[in-house]
């Protein structure tokens, strides 16, 4: 027991330290140092307050702890062998390590659509996911701002992963580290997505700060994680998302975006 229990915290402190990284550079450099210099890129006009950032990370805390729970049981314990996951990089090419990686993310962002939109349901919204809406705008730090049941569900897209693909471990770590950094663009609260951005198909497939911003706004539409692609094809994409991403950056850069829908 003793030896579960240090490898559980050994993993929590990783996730720890590269929460407040990730989340903490981005929220010091944004909200603190360049606060005046981005004032153009903000979303949203209203100001998160210290009550709403010190509830974003003890909420982040527990997530963390579960998050652990989930990458002990899947690395650690008999059900590994149920798992496709290798060890040996000489298994599989080392190309495959890049590929596994964006077919994660791909399988990521499916598991995540269709499970933010079950917990929008009424049932199920007030029990868990009104956790993280409470951060209507949200900083980096509600990256990972879940309700104790939410953080179960968020975290159990690992073992899906790991069931249906061929991954080695450090593809593994490459995949939170990834989701995370894109996860903390989405709850930035400010666009910093470069002008030319817009005119490229990048634009057509991947989700900006704008577009989740929007979802933690208005409550409802925007429900994909990294890409466009399901919110799209269900017509779940907020009707005003493109109009907002185009006023955001107009008002960064002076000059109308070249529309290309």
């Amino acid at each position: 027991m003793e030896k579960i229990l240090h490898i559980i915290v050994t993993i929590f402190s990783i996730t720890a330290v590269r929460y407040f990284i990730i989340a903490g550079v981005p929220f010091f450099l944004f909200y603190k140092v360049l606060t005046n210099w981005y004032s153009k890129a903000k979303i949203q006009n209203r100001a998160a307050d210290l009550k709403d950032f010190k509830r974003e990370i003890l909420q982040s805390m527990q997530t963390s702890v579960v998050f652990a729970i989930i990458g002990y049981v899947v690395l650690y314990t008999p059900l590994k062998n149920y798992t496709q996951l290798y060890t040996s990089l000489n298994d599989f090419p080392l190309w495959y390590l890049p590929v596994s990686l964006i077919l994660s993310l791909v399988i990521h962002d499916t598991y995540f659509y269709w499970m933010h939109r079950l917990l929008h349901h009424k049932r199920l919204f007030k029990l868990t996911h009104l956790v993280h809406h409470q951060s209507t705008n949200p900083s980096p730090w509600a990256s990972y701002s879940f309700h104790f049941l939410e953080a179960w569900t968020e975290g159990a897209v690992l073992l899906v992963i790991v069931m249906v693909m061929p991954i080695h471990p450090l593809t593994v770590a490459w995949f939170t580290i990834t989701g995370f950094i894109i996860n903390v663009y989405g709850h930035l609260g400010y666009e910093i997505a470069p002008k030319w951005f817009r005119k490229s198909f990048l634009f057509q497939i991947s989700n900006t700060s704008v577009h989740h911003n929007l979802h933690h706004s208005k409550f409802k539409g925007n429900y994909g994680l990294y890409f466009r692609f399901w919110d799209r094809v269900m017509g779940t994409e907020h009707p005003d998302y493109v109009k907002d991403y185009d006023r955001i950056q107009q008002n960064r850069f002076g000059s109308e975006p070249v529309v290309a829908d």
